[in-house]
């Protein structure tokens, strides 16, 4: 399992403890990229970015939110509606949350949640 994944399963897990309920992992789309998890929030379907970094490397170029940009945040929304749309979910409330995910060397996991990063519910 690569780091990716690990992250994506430990955020996975850490949303689960928080009351969401997992739908969804990987969803690629065939333009925008690729959807970390899908998630359930409520009535609130939730398209969570994971980014996972570990060890020394965890607070290089910003942290791992640091490669959140306006470029990735327009490709996540767009990605998002995609699924919306592709599952027939158009009227659903949707959100986008980040999980930054840090692996220390003995394996420990510094987990964050940021809640609706774009300021917008959908």
């Amino acid at each position: 399992m690569n780091l990716g994944q690990e992250g994506e399963k430990v955020a996975q897990k850490f949303l689960e403890k928080k009351g969401f309920k997992f739908i969804e992992r990987n969803f690629k789309t065939p333009r925008w990229g690729e959807i970390d998890l899908v998630m359930r929030d409520g009535d609130t379907t939730v398209f969570v970015e994971v980014k996972a970094r570990s060890g020394s490397s965890a607070k290089l170029f910003g942290g791992p939110l640091g490669s959140i940009n306006y470029f990735k945040l327009r490709a996540l929304k767009r990605a998002a509606q995609f699924y919306l749309s592709s599952k027939k979910l158009g009227q659903e409330a949707a959100r986008i949350d980040a999980v930054s995910v840090i692996l220390d060397d003995s394996g420990t996991a510094k987990i964050e949640h940021f809640p609706n990063i774009t300021g917008i519910v959908w």
